[in-house]
């Protein structure tokens, strides 16, 4: 499950929420214990502050093409 917060530079929103479900993952739009990844781009909102609360793993943009890539 990923939440995405803040501008990213090579997604969309409707993009990276169809990469998302294209690679076996759920998009949602808010924060929880059941989130297993929160996307920071530019400018993060709330939502990150939320997702170092609960100790949600945070990535970044390179880091999520990795994680796509396997690595």
């Amino acid at each position: 499950t990923f939440v995405v917060t803040g501008g990213l530079e090579g997604f969309t929103r409707d993009s990276i929420a169809e990469t998302i479900t294209a690679h076996g993952g759920k998009p949602t739009s808010s924060v929880s214990q059941k989130t297993d990844y929160v996307l920071v781009g530019s400018d993060p909102g709330s939502k990150l502050a939320k997702a170092e609360e609960l100790g949600v793993t945070i990535i970044d943009e390179p880091g999520f093409l990795e994680l796509l890539a396997g690595k």
